[in-house]
C-alpha cells in the first residue's frame, strides 16, 4: 500500500504543478482526467516491470543456491527446500521468492512431485525465464541422462543472461536520468518566467487565449514526453 499511497502523492503534486505553473487555476483539473489515466497506466506499468526486474534477479539467486546445493549432492528435492532455508537470511519473508519457495517446500512435504512443483511454480511466474528453467528441468528427467548436471548448466546460462541484462540496465540508468531531468526542466523555465518577470509572462493567466496557448504548451511536452518514453524504453 505504501508504493500506491507515494504513486498517489506524486501524482497530486505533477497535477498541482501544471495547474499553478500553466493556468494559475484548478477549473482545468476537470479537463486533465484524461492525462490522470495516462499517469496511472504508466505508473503501473513502470511498477509492474520493476517487481518484475527484483523477482528475477531473486529468482538468479536462488536457481544459483539451488546449483550449489546439487553440487553438493543434494537430490533436486532437498534442493527446493536447502534454498528455502538458505533464502531467509538474504529476504524477507514477504518477498515474492521466499513466498514461492515456501509453496514449493510444502508440496513437496506433501510428496507432490518435484516437475510438478516447478511447473506451477513457473505458471505462478509466468515469467520467461523461470520457464526456461522448468523446461530444462523435464527435458533433463525424461532425457534420464546427467540431470543434475544439465540443471547446473542451465542455472549458469539463466544466471549469466540475467547478469547481462542487468548490466545493460545499468548502463541505461544514465540515459533514463538525464530524460527525467529534461522532464522538469519545462517547469522549471515556467516557475522561472513567473518568479522574475511577472509582468512578461502574466498575459497568459486569466484568459482563454493565454489559457489556449498553454494548452498547446503542454500538449507539445506531453507529446515529446511520449517520444522520450518510448526512445528510453529498450527492452533486453
Amino acid at each position: 500500500m505504501g508504493e500506491y499511497a507515494a504513486g498517489a502523492v506524486r501524482w497530486i503534486l505533477i497535477l498541482g504543478a501544471v495547474l499553478y505553473l500553466f493556468y494559475e487555476s484548478l477549473v482545468p483539473a476537470v479537463f486533465l482526467i484524461p492525462l490522470s489515466w495516462i499517469y496511472v497506466r504508466e505508473w503501473l506499468e513502470d511498477t509492474a516491470k520493476k517487481k518484475e526486474e527484483e523477482f528475477r534477479n531473486q529468482f538468479r539467486d536462488s536457481i544459483q543456491a539451488m546449483a550449489s546445493a546439487l553440487k553438493a549432492g543434494y537430490s533436486v528435492e532437498n534442493a527446493i527446500r536447502e534454498v528455502n532455508r538458505e533464502l531467509a537470511p538474504m529476504y524477507g519473508e514477504d518477498t515474492r521468492i521466499r513466498r514461492e519457495y515456501k509453496i514449493m517446500s510444502g508440496q513437496l512435504e506433501m510428496n507432490a512431485p518435484a516437475e510438478q512443483v516447478l511447473r506451477e511454480f513457473a505458471e505462478r511466474a509466468g515469467q520467461e525465464d523461470v520457464e526456461s528453467f522448468v523446461h530444462v528441468f523435464a527435458a533433463a528427467k525424461k532425457s534420464g541422462g546427467d540431470s543434475i548436471a544439465i540443471i547446473r548448466n542451465s542455472v549458469k546460462i539463466i544466471s549469466e543472461k540475467i547478469d547481462t541484462e542487468k548490466e545493460i540496465q545499468t548502463m541505461l540508468a544514465a540515459k533514463k536520468l538525464e530524460f527525467d531531468l529534461m522532464c522538469v526542466i519545462p517547469f522549471g523555465i515556467i516557475l522561472y518566467m513567473k518568479l522574475t518577470f511577472r509582468e512578461f509572462i502574466g498575459i497568459l493567466y486569466g484568459n482563454l487565449t493565454g489559457a489556449a496557448v498553454m494548452s498547446c504548451c503542454l500538449l507539445l511536452y506531453l507529446a515529446a514526453y511520449r517520444l522520450g518514453r518510448k526512445i528510453i524504453k529498450i527492452e533486453v
